[in-house]
């Protein structure tokens, strides 16, 4: 499951036990029970064994974590591949199998890099890797100028403090402290997003600077004055600046040069609770050239079909990659490096889907409508691959009947699941609860289709959805989300409730009619959605890569976005004066305004720009 787009709500961590042996019995006859006289028959349960030896295959080394373009993605998807075709499934990608498309996994540090600073006392040429490195995140580009010291780069006006109060920064480079200030009024420095790099990337950008510089500064017990390592993963976007950090050390002398201390400097500012902001001589001049450059790699959705008696069919979904050696997404920064193996995230919903296949493959051409399996690549990083696969859909996509997906199924909590999308068919909920009936597990409905997995991608094409999950733990995108905590028994539960749950929507005699979902809270999804920081705006980020801007897959219902006319393919490039280049941007705007500001945004409708101005709202 991605991390970066769709908060949710899991319930409380607790493994459960299964609810016993009449299991087998039972299952057989509820699944022969709700059958349609049209259906020969009935499948079997499905099997915890099996299961479990899958998610096993699919964590070993030789996975490497399944990051995007590494090869053991590649690995993984041979064995989904073969598996489909030992099913007698049809090929249904674009290449057999598969659907390769391009995607963007970071970035590469090229030849080319420089920084050097003139001075009165002539001109010192810095070393890569020794006294700077650029950020994966960095824009690519050169800049020359004038320096400026802005502090921690910070505008909070909920501390009433400003770095960039009184200081011109256009056209410079700008020079800052990483984290936050110490400021005494109950804030508790580290820990908002005013200090994320990112954040003052941008923030600089928007004030005029060419570049930014970022030191330690003050080192806390036990902390050495070291570069970051060039990240080369997970940096999809640039933030519109070239951005880099230089050790402590070299940038001293720069503070001498202007009178001044860098620690004493950081201090005055922790001390007074007040910006100190200064530019540096005009005798130090600063050339810079951050060589960095996108990483393009192409990867596949996984694509089978069982045939059924009409043209129509359901989706059964589950998303295969994972973070690799958690270049991005890790939640265990310490141990970036070491294989993220993602047996509940997505291993666990790979292995159900591989388990559904097997079940149903039997019924070839004997269901009312087909059944596209579909293991998709590129979640992790935005939801990628059910964005390629509904933008070059390799069956009619008006055909689409239904989507039903499973990401992080195998560590049941409590004995529930949570399952998403129930509003956007009005026959689901009856479905669910007949198939719940003989599951032994409780369910956590929610009408939305929106959350952060690859049902998005479908629900934004009006495509009824159902989410099946089973919770977030102190395990998600870490090395620690291993094999041996699937609970596999509990998780063949869920197996068959999907099973059941798309069986009777594949019988049924009329298709699922979709139904917009009108958000009222915070389960509305994307960087304009719900939960997260700033008022709701109410757009759905479309995370097919865009150069520029940020495209909408979709506006929520009733949103502040949608009374203002927004819709499905506007590609926001401007907000209340600040050009919007990526998600970052947007991002970052909306924590930097309150509820009911009257924004001016411009979006590019059919390559015109188009301006409205959109209400914000608070998040309820």
């Amino acid at each position: 499951m991605t991390q970066f787009a769709f908060p949710i709500v899991a319930p409380t961590r607790s493994r459960m036990l299964s609810s016993g042996l009449p299991r087998l019995a039972a299952t057989v006859c509820f699944l022969a029970a709700w059958l349609s006289p049209a259906a020969p028959q009935a499948i079997e349960p499905a099997n915890p064994d099996r299961y479990i030896h899958d998610i096993q295959a699919l964590t070993t080394p030789q996975m490497e974590g399944r990051g995007d373009g590494s090869k053991g993605l590649v690995r993984a998807q041979e064995l989904i591949a073969h598996r489909y075709a030992s099913y007698g499934l049809q090929p249904k990608g674009a290449n057999g199998f598969l659907q390769p498309f391009d995607a963007v996994t970071g970035a590469e540090l090229k030849p080319g890099n420089h920084l050097s600073v003139e001075s009165s006392g002539g001109k010192t040429m810095l070393k890569l890797n020794q006294d700077y490195i650029p950020y994966s995140f960095s824009a690519a580009g050169s800049a020359s100028g004038l320096m400026v010291f802005a502090g921690y780069g910070i505008s909070a006006d909920e501390w009433h403090y400003d770095d960039y109060n009184g200081i011109d920064v256009k056209g410079k480079i700008v020079v800052v402290l990483r984290k936050e200030p110490a400021i005494g009024s109950g804030h508790a420095p580290g820990g908002s997003h005013h200090g994320e790099l990112i954040t003052k990337a941008i923030l600089a950008r928007n004030h005029g600077a060419k570049a930014v510089i970022v030191l330690n500064g003050k080192l806390d017990k036990g902390e050495e004055d070291l570069l970051p390592r060039f990240a080369g993963a997970g940096g999809q976007e640039d933030v519109g600046i070239p951005i880099l950090q230089v050790r402590n050390e070299v940038a001293s002398a720069w503070f001498r040069a202007a009178g001044k201390d860098l620690l004493d400097s950081q201090r005055k500012i922790d001390d007074a609770g007040a910006a100190a902001s200064f530019a540096f001589p005009e005798s130090l001049h600063a050339t810079l050239t951050a060589a960095v450059e996108k990483k393009h790699v192409t990867i596949s959705n996984v694509l089978a079909y069982l045939p059924g008696v009409t043209n129509e069919y359901i989706i059964l979904g589950a998303h295969y990659d994972h973070l690799g050696r958690g270049e991005y997404g890790s939640l265990a920064p310490s141990l970036i490096g070491q294989f993220h193996p993602g047996a509940d995230d997505n291993a666990s919903g790979t292995a159900g889907l591989l388990e559904l296949a097997r079940l149903l493959s039997p019924l070839k051409g004997k269901l009312h409508r087909g059944i596209l399996f579909a293991s998709f690549a590129g979640e992790e990083l935005g939801l990628l691959g059910s964005a390629a696969w509904v933008q070059a859909p390799t069956l009619p996509l008006k055909n689409a009947v239904a989507m039903l997906n499973m990401d992080m199924v195998g560590r049941i909590q409590k004995d529930t699941i949570y399952i998403g999308g129930v509003g956007t068919a009005a026959a689901f909920r009856s479905i669910l609860q007949q198939a719940m009936t003989h599951s032994g597990l409780k369910a956590d409905y929610s009408d939305s289709g929106y959350s952060s997995s690859d049902h998005t991608s479908f629900v934004v094409k009006q495509i009824p959805v159902l989410f099946f999950f089973s919770g977030l733990h102190s395990d998600y995108h870490k090395p620690s989300d291993t094999w041996e905590k699937i609970d596999a028994k509990s998780a063949a539960h869920v197996l068959d409730l999907v099973a059941n749950a798309g069986l009777q929507i594949d019988e049924a005699p009329e298709r699922p009619a979709f139904v917009t979902v009108v958000e009222t809270h915070s389960t509305s999804a994307g960087t304009g959605g719900g939960s997260g920081y700033g008022p709701w705006f109410g757009s759905i980020p479309d995370f097919g890569q865009v150069e520029t801007g940020v495209r909408f897959s979709d506006v929520t219902p009733g949103s502040p976005a949608a009374k203002a006319g927004l819709k499905a393919g506007d590609t926001l490039i401007e907000f209340s004066s600040l050009p919007i280049k990526n998600l970052y941007d947007f991002t970052d705007a909306l924590r930097r305004s309150k509820v009911g500001d009257v924004v001016a945004v411009t979006v590019l409708r059919d390559g015109k720009p188009l301006k409205v101005e959109v209400t914000l709202e608070q998040r309820r």
